[in-house]
């Protein structure tokens, strides 16, 4: 089988808060987990994110000029993110021996949580997919409400008959 094409296993929406607000299982393979289990996975997901973003290393700036040196020497005065201009984002793969959580995390801070096999390539492709399924089906749904579950029968339907068509 391609890599291109691997499974599948599940997708979870975190609105900003940490809450759950949308989770689907597309093929077998997880070990299967309660309404609260994932309510808690969702709130523990979001606080472990929530860490990992604040305890990104700054590295330290690269001397490009002698107005930015400390007054004793040649050490720079400044620390900065490894992308300067990109904030720090956290927690955003997770792999191990079964799955792999891939987390993408939007500018209003919703986050989707995707659980492939670990041979799935081209993540960041699917995971643009289904952005672009929410965004259609869901954000220009006039009945959906911020931060609230997600019932939208058009991105249920659409998401599965995509992930279905890539396998």
């Amino acid at each position: 089988m391609p890599s291109s094409t691997r499974t599948v296993f599940s997708l979870i929406i975190i609105n900003k808060a940490g809450g759950l607000i949308y989770q689907r299982e597309y093929q077998a393979g997880l070990r299967s987990l309660s309404t609260n289990d994932y309510l808690v996975l969702a709130g523990t997901f979001h606080g472990v994110h929530a860490i990992t973003r604040s305890i990104t290393p700054k590295l330290p700036l690269a001397q490009t000029s002698p107005a930015i040196t400390s007054p004793g020497g040649n050490a720079p005065v400044g620390f900065t993110y490894p992308n300067p201009g990109v904030p720090a984002s956290g927690l955003e793969h997770l792999e191990t021996e079964k799955f792999r959580l891939t987390c993408f995390q939007t500018l209003t801070g919703t986050k989707f949580l995707l659980f492939t096999d670990p041979m799935t390539g081209n993540v960041d492709t699917i995971m643009n997919k289904i952005y672009e399924l929410y965004a259609d089906y869901v954000m220009k749904n006039p009945f959906y409400q911020l931060e609230m579950p997600v019932r939208c029968e058009a991105f249920d339907r659409h998401l599965g008959a995509w992930l279905r068509g890539r396998t």
